[in-house]
């Protein structure tokens, strides 16, 4: 059986050097050919496999950047209670799946998705209501950033968690004037450290929960995916998924830094399929939790003080400066890229001056440093990014479901309107990628594409304050410049000859559709290296 596959119709490269093309031809997993018909079908033997594209549009793969498949797999697993706002809306109905996640579950429970800046009428519970709630049952509620965890009493005895214990570095444990926990605990030190008999129990299934996860990602396009939030640990699971044929997209991995922890593998490593690429850091949180490092302080509102905000404040970093350096100097001269997470405008300040003097200790001329989600980055910080060569991935679906919040509730128009501004960033001259962050909001890069043009919400209001994006820049930042930041521009994220056979075909070309109604259209078909990983129908 031949191994080619001949698509005809509109074909959409994300090359500059031949935007468009009238067919492409995959040979062995890569492309082939790519340019007018005649010329391909030249090429192509007599039994390739003709698909005929009619009004559907083939492009490359999609790129999800900033990722978080071997978490996000567990977390919407049957391990977890799902009660994100993109599932349950109202603070009614995620009461109500709590105290019946509770009943249950009376060995213990886990709930992902908290969120009340979005399911108004949430307030952050107190250790006393959780118990109110759960009696000796174990509960744990991840909020729906992934930076604070709320615990009961029940929680915290299972996982040894007292008022003596130490605050894991670059998290804590909130605690009252009395020097109680509070249940609650911020950053990713106190959320791993309530999880850890949950992801014990996961990591059996963790081979095909990564499997399922990865064909959810296949079913919006996308055939690369970066772990942004990946532990040596889980090599055994990945290692197993792969040999069962469960990988079917491209995983970029990322170790999280930590105290005293060095990189598990060399920084040349893996292979086309799975590859690690770079260390997460962190500078700051999350803007719905307060803990970002502002200038501007946070609105005195319902909203904020919901959510523990205290009046006036501008938030706060997770690590200083020093520590910032120490992980710096940890893993850069080696060779290693670097991606940091921040949000507020001091904290961006704060990643920008430590890069800058490692850049000139040991310079590169292709560090890639990567700045993660970048909230209230300014145009003068963009230029300033983009002169030490750095870049910068934008969770661009903020403006989408949490855009009347930024606006209303937590900053105001000035600092609100322009959040996650992807238009200054290009107009600087960074390369850009946009994405989703594992669970915080669902895969969807045409909706990316969508938000980042027209700078609208869910409820179809406009944020005032940034312009919107081209509809060529936009497809870029779900493609070549996003495998670019995963140091994969070589394999896949265009389409050209030798690249990777990585494909997404959808029902319409983008280019014929008013931006708002990208999302409308429909993936029909995705393939990994030229083999079919989803489809509509057989």
């Amino acid at each position: 059986m031949s191994t080619e596959i001949l698509f005809l119709g509109t074909v959409i490269t994300v090359d500059e050097s031949r935007p468009r093309a009238e067919a492409l031809l995959v040979r062995g997993g890569r492309i082939a050919a790519v340019g007018d018909e005649a010329e391909v079908r030249r090429q192509a033997t007599t039994d390739a496999r003709v698909v005929e594209l009619g009004e559907r549009a083939l492009l490359p793969g999609f790129v999800e950047a900033h990722g978080h498949p071997s978490d996000t797999a567990v977390v919407l697993s049957r391990y977890m209670i799902d009660i994100r706002p993109v599932v349950l809306a109202t603070a009614t109905e995620v009461m109500a799946a709590i105290h019946d996640g509770i009943a249950a579950r009376p060995a213990g429970v886990v709930f992902n998705g908290w969120d009340g800046l979005l399911q108004t009428g949430l307030s952050d519970p107190t250790l006393a209501q959780l118990d109110e709630w759960s009696g000796e049952t174990p509960v744990v509620i991840l909020h729906n950033s992934g930076h604070v965890v709320f615990f009961n009493s029940a929680a915290a005895r299972r996982s040894g968690i007292t008022r003596e214990t130490p605050d894991p570095v670059g998290s804590h444990w909130e605690k009252d004037a009395a020097g109680d926990l509070t249940g609650k605990g911020f950053e990713v030190g106190t959320v791993l450290a309530l999880l850890g008999s949950t992801l014990a129990d996961a990591q059996h299934d963790l081979p095909a929960l990564l499997s399922d996860y990865l064909t959810t990602l296949n079913a919006v396009g996308i055939t690369t995916v970066s772990d942004m939030s990946w532990d040596a640990a889980k090599r055994p699971a990945l290692d197993a998924a792969r040999t069962n044929g469960g990988l079917r997209a491209r995983l970029r991995l990322y170790e999280m830094s930590g105290p005293d922890v060095v990189a598990s593998v060399a920084p040349q490593n893996g292979d086309e399929l799975v590859r690690q690429v770079g260390v997460k850091t962190w500078a700051d949180g999350s803007p719905w939790v307060g803990n970002i490092l502002l200038s501007f302080p946070y609105l005195d509102t319902p909203a904020t003080r919901s959510i523990g905000v205290e009046p006036g404040s501008h938030g706060s970093a997770n690590y200083t400066r020093e520590q910032l350096d120490e992980v710096v100097e940890r893993y850069f001269p080696d060779g290693w890229q670097l991606a940091c997470h921040v949000h507020g405008d001091l904290a961006v300040d704060r990643v920008l001056d430590c890069w800058e003097a490692p850049l000139q200790r040991h310079p590169r001329t292709d560090h890639r440093l990567r700045m993660e989600h970048v909230g209230a980055m300014t145009p003068a910080q963009f230029e300033r990014a983009a002169a030490l060569g750095v870049t910068a991935s934008i969770l661009i679906d903020h403006v989408y479901y949490w855009g009347e919040v930024l606006v209303d509730d937590l900053f105001g128009p000035e600092h609100g309107g322009p959040w996650a501004n992807a238009r200054a960033a290009l107009d600087a001259g960074l390369k850009i990628s946009f994405h989703n962050d594992g669970t915080v909001t669902p895969a969807e890069p045409l909706r990316n594409m969508a938000v980042a043009m027209t700078r609208t919400t869910r409820s179809g209001r406009h944020l005032e304050g940034a312009a919107g994006v081209t509809l060529d820049e936009a497809i870029r930042a779900e493609t070549l410049d996003a495998a670019w930041q995963l140091f994969s521009e070589h394999e896949v994220g265009s389409l050209e000859v030798g690249k990777f056979a990585d494909l997404v075909v959808l029902s319409a070309d983008p280019y014929t559709v008013a931006p708002d109604a990208l999302p409308g259209i429909d993936v029909v078909e995705t393939y990994l290296a030229g083999e079919r990983v989803y489809g509509v129908s057989q």
